[in-house]
C-alpha cells in the first residue's frame, strides 16, 4: 500500500503516467461476502470498523452508486469534490441527510480531497474523459477507488491506469456491475465449466452505432456563451484534458456521444459486454490478436448503424462485437457459443440456452435488477481483504484495450493485427498512432512528466 501523501502534485502524477511499469500482475477473484446494503434510510447508520470515503464528480449514475454505498455501515462518506456547485451541494445534502449532521465537506478541486490523509477510498463518477487521469491521480494518492466506466479513453491510457494501480498497491473496481449479476455469472460459469463443449466464440452487444473521427467530432458545435463564474461551474476544469472549446451548456447537458473528445466510442457499451466475454473465455489478461470489421453497411464516413467486428484470440476463440441480431434479452447482452451448446443473457435477467442445456437453467431468472449493490459490496470486501475484485484494474485494462483496438479497426475500416505483449499493432504505423489521444495543457503527458 502506498504511503498516503499530505500533498498531491501533478508533477508526481504525470511522472508515473509517463514511466509506469508494464509487467502484468496475476489476477485474483474475490468472492463477495455478506454485507449491509440497502436504501438510504435516515438513522440507519452506526460507526463500526468504517472505511472513510470521499467522492469526485458525482451526479446521475454516481448518485445511485452513492446511495447504495451509504447503505453499507462499514462506510463513512465525508467529502465531495466537483467543478459544479449544484452537484457539490446535492451530494452534501444527500450525505448529511443520511447521517443527520453537517459534516460532509465540499471541494472545487479534486486535488484537495486527494490530499486528505484520512480518506481511504474514493467513489469517482466524473465524465468519461476524466476517468483514466483521476484513477492514476487517486492511485498516486494511495487511495482505493470505485470508478465508473469506461475507465480510459485510449489504449495508452488504459495501460497507464493499470500500471499506476499496480505500482501503488491500491484496490480498483470499475463500474462493470454485471460481474455481480446472477444471469451473467451463470452464463460465464456455464462457459468456463465446459458444459458448452470447446468454446468457439463469445459475442458482445455494443449497442451503439459507430461514427468516424471527422471534423464534427472536435467541432465547436454550439454557439459561444459567457462562461459561468468558476465558483458555480468551472468550465476549464470540466473540459480537463479535452481540446478546449467555448462554453455552451449544450456540451454538458446534451448528447455527449456526439462529441469525440467527450466519448470513448465503442467502449461506452463494450466496457460491460467485452468484460463478460473475456471472463467467459478465460482471456481476461490478454486481448485478441486480429480485428476484422465486416458487413455491407461498413463505410468510411458518417454513422454506421449496423456492424460486426470479428476478433480472434491467439487460442482461436473469436470475440464478435455486434449491435444487431440479439434475442431481445435486454441491454448489454452476451452470447457464448461452444461445440456442444450456447447460452445468451442480458439485462432482463432471463437466460436462454440451446435445447440440450435447458435442464441446467436454474429457476432463479427472469427478473431484471440493478446489481450495483452487490458490486459495491464486493469492492468494500476487497478493501478490507486487500484482494482484487472481479472488475479490477488489470482485467479492466485488457477489456478496454481489446475494445479500443476493435474501434480503431472500425475507424480504419480494415483488418488490423495486435501484439498483446509488445502493446502495438503489427506493421501498422497509422493504427499505432491511434493508441493515444492528445491531452490539453496543463494535462499534456509531457508537461505532466516534466513541469508540474
Amino acid at each position: 500500500m502506498a504511503e498516503k501523501q499530505g500533498k498531491v502534485t501533478r508533477r508526481g502524477f504525470g511522472k508515473a503516467l509517463a514511466t509506469a511499469a508494464s509487467a502484468p500482475a496475476a489476477a485474483q477473484i474475490a468472492t463477495p461476502g455478506p454485507g449491509q446494503f440497502g436504501p438510504v434510510v435516515v438513522g440507519n447508520y452506526r460507526a463500526v470498523d468504517q472505511i472513510v470515503f470521499g467522492g469526485i464528480g458525482i451526479r446521475g449514475r454516481g448518485m445511485a452508486d452513492l446511495r447504495m454505498l451509504l447503505g453499507d455501515n462499514r462506510v463513512k462518506f465525508v467529502g465531495i469534490a466537483d467543478v459544479r456547485e449544484d452537484a457539490r451541494e446535492m451530494v452534501k445534502s444527500t450525505v448529511d441527510g443520511y447521517y443527520q449532521n453537517n459534516d460532509c465537506k465540499m471541494y472545487r478541486d479534486p486535488a484537495e480531497i486527494l490530499a486528505r490523509p484520512d480518506i481511504d477510498a474514493l467513489l469517482i463518477a466524473t465524465s468519461d474523459r476524466w476517468h483514466g487521469l483521476m484513477a492514476m491521480w487517486a492511485a498516486q494518492s494511495g487511495k482505493d477507488m470505485y470508478i465508473e466506466k469506461p475507465g480510459a479513453m485510449s489504449i495508452n491510457e488504459a495501460y497507464a491506469m493499470a500500471d499506476n494501480v499496480r505500482r501503488y498497491g491500491v484496490v480498483y473496481q470499475s463500474g462493470a456491475q454485471r460481474k455481480n449479476q446472477y444471469a451473467f455469472e451463470f452464463a460465464v460459469g456455464l462457459a468456463r465449466s465446459g458444459k458448452l463443449g470447446r468454446l468457439t466464440a463469445v459475442h458482445a452487444d455494443t449497442a451503439i452505432g459507430l461514427g468516424t473521427v471527422d471534423a464534427g467530432g472536435h467541432s465547436w458545435w454550439a454557439e459561444e456563451r459567457p462562461e459561468p463564474e468558476p465558483l458555480v461551474f468551472d468550465w476549464d476544469k470540466w473540459l480537463g484534458p479535452c481540446l478546449w472549446r467555448p462554453y455552451n451548456s449544450s456540451y454538458k447537458d446534451q448528447g455527449r456521444g456526439e462529441f469525440w473528445d467527450f466519448h470513448a466510442g465503442l467502449l461506452e457499451w463494450a466496457s460491460h459486454t467485452v468484460a463478460m466475454a473475456q471472463w467467459a473465455a478465460d482471456v481476461e489478461h490478454t486481448e485478441p490478436v486480429e480485428y476484422i470489421p465486416e458487413g455491407p453497411n461498413f463505410r468510411g464516413d458518417g454513422l454506421i448503424e449496423r456492424y460486426t467486428i470479428r476478433c480472434r484470440y491467439a487460442n482461436g476463440v473469436q470475440l464478435i462485437l455486434r449491435n444487431h441480431s440479439w434475442r431481445l434479452l435486454g441491454s448489454c447482452s452476451n452470447l457464448f457459443e461452444g461445440t456442444e451448446g450456447w447460452v445468451e443473457v442480458g439485462d432482463s435477467g432471463r437466460i436462454e440456452v440451446s435445447d440440450n442445456l435447458k435442464p441446467l437453467v436454474p429457476n432463479k431468472q427472469g427478473t431484471a435488477y440493478d446489481p450495483t449493490a452487490e458490486h459495491l459490496r464486493e469492492f468494500v470486501n476487497s478493501i478490507r481483504s486487500r484482494t482484487p475484485p472481479r472488475a479490477n484494474a488489470e482485467v479492466t485494462c485488457h477489456t478496454h484495450v481489446a475494445s479500443h483496438a476493435a474501434w480503431i479497426a472500425a475507424q480504419l475500416n480494415r483488418r488490423v493485427e495486435w501484439d498483446p505483449v509488445k502493446r502495438t499493432f503489427i506493421n501498422d504505423e497509422q493504427a499505432n498512432r491511434m493508441r493515444g489521444r492528445a491531452y490539453r495543457e496543463p494535462w499534456r503527458v509531457e508537461a505532466l512528466a516534466t513541469s508540474m
